[in-house]
């Protein structure tokens, strides 16, 4: 989904007292902001790996995948999601996990690989810059960046200093990679909507030998919106795609869009995601539903992309066996129980190269994907 963080401000407890929000816009409007806001389209970050690794230009297929990883926290029962209620990580569980994805990716070996849920510096999980670790622990030259949740200080639970985002990592260097802005929720107040996550897509271009105009796009979907941000995220996605694709590039593009695919025979998982305290679907229960877990109303929302691309799950592959594909769970201890996580292209797939990768129970909250891109002549 991720199950994804931050509903607990506006919907479990106050987020601050009065004097301590006086407090706090006034160092806003003394200094610099807070919390840090973007503009609709700019500049991802770039990075390169300590060492570069020269990659043969005798490809004809390559390896994309793409990966929630949850920013280094496994499995541990986090407190924004999954009923949990640790807020900070030490860096020895934090270096765990880390250790853990980059087994998995090394294991994988895809050429280009979609990350969410990325931490740089961020309190919770002990000021590691996760990218950067990866990058120099797997085989991977370069990647590009883009932040999603981004603040000096925020004043909730301890939380602190945060830095998270999208990354697209490459064995050839990216260009021309771009951080663009996805719409904001309005079902939240203001000071909410300050210090929340500002969900983004990072868009760069592969630079594979003899091979032009192939780009990446990675998104990370909004999970918790109650009002229709998901849907103009999910939009603004398959612009972004046909954007692409009319200018004459070809791209590999996914990531977690927070919702299930057509013909999902469960669209909602409110009982199967509640947690001790909460209750749902019974009478005089208000909201009916847990924000995130009835997916009941977007049944449709994937249909376009799904006519117009090729996914790495085609529908009537999925619908004969749909927990094969299953990339999510809210529970530390359960199985994967829905599939959230998507690889769409303009191109081709090879044919029955998809795998979901549901061994890596223990890595994050969510499985990744792989597939077989055919390279574009």
């Amino acid at each position: 989904m991720k199950r994804y963080k931050w509903h607990y401000l506006s919907r479990r407890r106050p987020l601050l007292t009065a004097a301590v929000i006086t407090s706090f816009l006034l160092l806003i409007a003394a200094c610099e902001p807070l919390a840090t806001e973007f503009d609709d389209v700019e500049d991802a970050d770039y990075y390169t790996a300590a060492a570069v690794v020269p990659v043969p230009d005798t490809f004809t297929v390559v390896r994309v995948m793409t990966w929630n990883i949850r920013f280094g926290a496994g499995r541990l029962p986090w407190f924004g999601d999954a009923c949990g209620n640790r807020v900070i990580l030490t860096e020895e569980e934090v270096y765990s996990s880390l250790q853990i994805i980059a087994d998995k990716i090394n294991a994988v070996k895809p050429d280009v690989l979609l990350l969410q849920e990325v931490d740089l510096n961020s309190k919770r999980s002990g000021y590691i810059n996760q990218l950067r670790w990866i990058l120099n622990h797997t085989y991977f030259n370069y990647a590009a960046y883009g932040s999603q949740w981004k603040a000096q200080f925020i004043p909730s639970d301890g939380l602190g200093r945060m830095d998270e985002g999208n990354a697209i990592l490459s064995r050839w260097k990216i260009s021309d990679a771009k951080r663009i802005q996805l719409a904001l929720r309005s079902d939240q107040d203001k000071l909410t909507r300050y210090f929340y996550e500002r969900c983004c897509m990072v868009t760069g271009r592969i630079e594979i030998p003899h091979v032009n105009n192939l780009y990446a796009v990675n998104i990370h979907a909004s999970a918790f919106a109650t009002d229709d941000t998901k849907h103009k995220h999910l939009v603004q996605f398959r612009d972004e795609l046909g954007r692409i694709g009319s200018s004459g590039g070809w791209f590999v593009a996914g990531g977690d869009l927070n919702t299930l695919p057509p013909g999902s025979d469960t669209t909602d998982y409110c009982i199967q995601d509640m947690c001790p305290s909460e209750s749902f679907h019974g009478a005089g229960d208000n909201p009916m539903h847990k924000e995130g877990s009835n997916y009941d109303p977007e049944k449709h929302w994937l249909d376009s992309l799904y006519t117009d691309y090729h996914s790495a799950v085609p529908t009537e592959m999925y619908a004969a066996s749909q927990f094969r594909y299953f990339t999510h769970t809210t529970r530390g201890t359960h199985f994967w129980d829905r599939t959230l996580d998507y690889l769409f292209t303009n191109n081709q797939w090879v044919a029955n190269s998809v795998v979901t990768h549901q061994d890596a129970t223990r890595a994050s909250d969510h499985a990744p994907v792989s597939v077989l891109f055919i390279l574009p002549k």
